[in-house]
């Protein structure tokens, strides 16, 4: 009997009837039914206000549309953005963020739906994260990220005069997104960088090939820049070196600086002298 007792306690439990289970005398039947429908209304009544104010929502369409958040684009293009409030039972003003700083919005742009634009595009807008949130709830809010695909812009075709003996630095800007990988060339072929006279770097935005104490015989000829991009594929630039004489250089100010020692110094000696050299001028 106490398993049966048990069981019904825990059905009336599950199905929402609040109240110690007791078996109703008949003049109390139409009292209870109506306390219980009562509760089960006001149950219901909070239910819903409470699914109400924490199902409000934000979201971000766009041209172009997001794939996995992100929106792929290019430099000089236009992306739209627009943040809609959902399941508001009242007006929510938006905010919006570039990234942390918060974006200055118009009149009548604000509340339930905002627009943002953003032209043109610039390879400085790569990796920036677009936020839109309630002003009343910093925690609902939804955000999009620009993905800014662009290739390596080397720079143009240039000759290099390299002087015997010294050391020349060739260089190309491979910035670009996605990265791109750097080989040199020499003459069309795939240079050996084993030799101590080269040295190349690549940090991202510049790869620079460097030639160290230069020898006409080793190093005068054409030489290539390539970027392989995934996107854009391979782009060159080309420097055709020519190993010239070494000049000997005079630096200017230390020259300049000993001339004038010197003309003081004999000015100078000229003065302590002046009475002497006057007297070789007189007449006996």
């Amino acid at each position: 009997m106490e398993s049966t007792h048990m069981n019904d306690s825990l059905l009336a439990c599950a199905s929402g009837h609040f109240f110690r289970q007791s078996l109703p005398r008949l003049g109390q039947k139409k009292q209870v039914k109506m306390r219980n429908s009562f509760g089960i209304r006001f149950i219901l009544l909070v239910f819903v206000c409470v699914c109400g104010v924490y199902s409000t929502n934000v979201t971000i369409l766009s041209n172009p549309p997001t794939n996995g958040g992100l929106i792929q684009t290019n430099p000089d293009q236009t992306v739209s953005l627009t943040c809609t409030v959902v399941d508001s039972a009242a007006p929510e003003e938006l905010l919006w963020f570039r990234n942390r700083q918060q974006v200055s919005l118009k009149d009548g742009n604000r509340v339930n739906t905002s627009h943002v634009c953003v032209q043109p595009v610039s390879r400085n807008d790569n990796t920036v994260t677009f936020t839109c949130q309630l002003k009343s709830n910093v925690d609902v809010k939804a955000s999009i990220q620009l993905e800014v695909q662009y290739p390596p812009t080397l720079g143009k075709d240039v000759n290099v005069s390299a002087e015997e003996t010294r050391d020349t630095v060739l260089s190309c800007d491979v910035q670009a997104h996605p990265p791109v990988s750097v080989v040199w060339k020499k003459n069309d072929e795939l240079m050996d960088l084993s030799s101590s006279n080269y040295k190349t770097s690549n940090n991202g935005f510049t790869a620079t090939l460097s030639i160290t104490n230069v020898n006409r015989d080793n190093h005068q000829g054409m030489y290539t820049c390539e970027a392989d991009s995934s996107v854009y594929g391979v782009s060159k630039r080309s420097f055709r070196v020519t190993v010239v004489d070494s000049v000997m250089k005079f630096p200017l100010w230390p020259t300049v600086a000993g001339g004038v020692v010197v003309l003081l110094t004999i000015l100078l000696a000229v003065i302590s002298r002046w009475k002497k050299i006057m007297k070789c001028f007189k007449k006996d």
